[in-house]
């Protein structure tokens, strides 16, 4: 790491877990939009001292531009989001944006958590109870992606993003989407071939599937 404090560095500065999918779809809407940033991967077990004096929660992920420090995941995606608006990934109605909003605290409080039980979880069956919880959310939402190219939208947006990253870690999850929901496989295929979701990837991630 670079001698320069973290506060005056002239890029910003993204603390992140390289298996997290909270901290993944923070280095995705940066890659979207383009925005230089110094990504410092770190263990979520032995974070670095900068890191615990910046942020009083100790939390991933936790991002610093210059004298400003955000560690709430929603609020660092839509800050990146209103600070670089090319291209917009919220939309500007707001019953949409409020929707948008709504389903983005929901995979981050609720769905995220089920990731983590099932990768790390070490009671079996909290991991199987995770597992079969995730997949019938996920399938509840068929007829959702059967209406707009993306989700509940014509365009790309961070609830996209979001979805994205949690549709990668599928298959290392054990969780296989049934036959009925191809609208979710087209979908999947779809944001998870675009090139900006590729280069996002920690080398962690590109380890959950062998196809790069």
């Amino acid at each position: 790491m670079s001698d320069i404090p973290v506060t005056k560095r002239s890029v910003m500065v993204l603390f992140s877990d390289s298996k997290s999918p909270s901290c993944h779809r923070v280095r995705l809407v940066a890659k979207e939009k383009d925005i230089p940033m110094e990504v410092i991967e770190v263990d979520k077990d032995n974070l670095p001292e900068d890191l615990l004096e910046l942020n009083p929660y100790a939390t991933l992920p936790t991002l610093v531009d210059r004298e400003l420090v955000l560690y709430d995941p929603q609020v660092i995606i839509e800050y990146l989001d209103e600070r670089f608006p090319h291209p917009p990934l919220m939309s500007v109605d707001p019953i949409s944006k409020a929707r948008s909003r709504q389903m983005l605290r929901q995979i981050e409080t609720e769905w995220y958590p089920l990731i983590d039980t099932i990768a790390n979880g070490e009671d079996a069956d909290e991991v199987k109870l995770a597992r079969r919880n995730l997949q019938e959310r996920l399938i509840q939402l068929i007829p959702v992606f059967d209406h707009k190219p993306y989700f509940m939208s014509d365009d790309y947006s961070l609830v996209d993003i979001s979805m994205a990253v949690l549709l990668w870690r599928l298959p290392s999850l054990g969780i296989e989407l049934p036959k009925g929901a191809k609208a979710i496989i087209d979908y999947a295929d779809k944001v998870l071939s675009r090139e900006m979701f590729v280069e996002s990837l920690s080398d962690d991630e590109i380890d959950m599937r062998d196809i790069i």
